[in-house]
């Protein structure tokens, strides 16, 4: 697609957007990437990747630093209420972090320094690139040889650059998309995902046989739990250093109390999508673990109750009918173009796969019109899996349920 190197700005700066990033630096193009974030890092979510095929590949085609990024898992097994192994398949999966993920590709992408890997070397070709936090983007124009991007910056200043090519990752509340399809809304699925993670030394025995270096799940009635090990801080893979984590699958009704009070934070400011960790009022807290005692196998209540920052995701369909714009001057990536729901474990690798398509596209190796149809396939098909797979955990009956 081009021949000579292009400037190129990137809106979202959390995993996708790097993803793109580092993909487009490594072909010789100049990026700039523009996250709303008013910090220069973004937060440790204190979430558990699943690393799929599409991740994997893009690590080992494109991380400089090339050190290891999971936890091997060999074993998926469901628990009954009673903490009893009821099915268990041997399947090998790989199991990070969104804190490693992050610190790695931001060292690849500006050279960021952290404890979480050495920085590598300079590539020969490489392009420029920039890393601008607090600017949030307000608006797009379609010029005749570029896109003029519109944008206030952490002063407040309002502002406005030019780019050849500009790629929108900026999550499931995509800015971007809202501009170019602004009927298209991200909606409530009836559910959310409390989220945790212990470190592994302070499990017991019986809690490490069940989730150290296994996928392990319990189904009920309108809840699912699951939980696997990955890396500890630092990006720490060594067994004594690592977390369990774990997500629990619980239907709010979107209009009832219950709903706003577990997204109201101890400031009193009501969240939409995300209840950050640190920020959940202690008397909602302290109410789950007895609850996780009486409705979960003694393993999953137990890594619950030694949880100290929890946070909570609601669960939410959105997807874009097209990825293509301007065209071909503005493309959407990741859960800009499709949120998926955390069932299909594939959020990361939809970003992963989406930056891998954009090198082939970028090179030449692939046309504009054959790289919207892959893309755009694959959102499709796990956007419509993941429905169904949250439909029937938490409004149907599961076929592997505990109790």
């Amino acid at each position: 697609m081009a021949k000579k190197p292009l400037n190129i700005v990137v809106v979202g700066g959390s995993l996708g957007g790097l993803f793109a990033g580092v993909v487009l630096k490594r072909l010789g193009h100049h990026v700039r990437i523009l996250e709303r974030n008013p910090t220069s890092l973004l937060h440790n979510q204190g979430a558990g990747v699943v690393a799929g095929g599409d991740t994997q590949e893009f690590f080992h085609k494109h991380d400089a630093t090339n050190r290891p990024i999971a936890v091997t898992s060999r074993l998926r097994h469901y628990l009954d209420i009673d903490g009893n192994v009821i099915h268990k398949e041997h399947s090998v999966q790989k199991m990070t972090s969104w804190d490693l993920l992050y610190y790695l590709l931001r060292a690849n992408f500006d050279r960021v320094e952290s404890e979480y890997c050495k920085l590598p070397g300079p590539i020969e070709g490489e392009g420029e690139a920039k890393y601008e936090y607090g600017h949030v983007v307000t608006g797009l124009k379609n010029k005749e040889e570029h896109v003029e991007i519109e944008f206030q910056d952490r002063d407040g200043k309002q502002g406005s650059t030019s780019a050849d090519l500009v790629i929108g990752a900026d999550g499931s509340s995509s800015t971007i998309r809202k501009v170019l399809l602004p009927d298209v809304k991200r909606t409530y699925a009836g559910y959310v995902a409390w989220r945790g993670t212990i470190p592994e030394t302070e499990a017991s025995q019986a809690a490490k046989d069940a989730f150290v270096e296994k996928f392990a799940f319990y189904h009920t009635g309108g809840v699912q739990i699951l939980s696997y090990t990955i890396p500890g801080p630092n990006g720490a893979l060594e067994p004594g250093k690592r977390l369990i984590n774990w997500v629990w699958y619980i239907n709010y009704a979107e209009d009832s109390q219950d709903f706003a009070d577990l997204m109201t934070d101890s400031q009193g400011k009501r969240h939409h999508n995300t209840l950050p960790i640190g920020s959940m009022r202690p008397e909602i807290w302290t109410k789950q673990p007895a609850y996780a005692k009486q409705i979960l196998p003694p393993q999953f209540a137990e890594i619950v109750t030694k949880t100290k920052h929890p946070f909570i995701q609601a669960i939410t369909d959105v997807i874009a009918p097209r990825n293509v714009f301007f065209d071909g001057k503005v493309l959407l990536i990741g859960d800009a173009v499709a949120g998926f729901r955390p069932h299909t474990a594939a959020s990361t690798s939809q970003a992963a796969f989406d930056a891998l398509q954009l090198g082939r596209l970028m090179s030449g190796n692939v046309g504009l019109e054959q790289w919207q149809r892959e893309t755009m396939e694959y959102a499709r098909q796990m956007q419509s899996r993941g429905v169904a797979l949250g439909e029937r955990s938490q409004f149907g009956r599961h076929p592997l349920v505990g109790s």
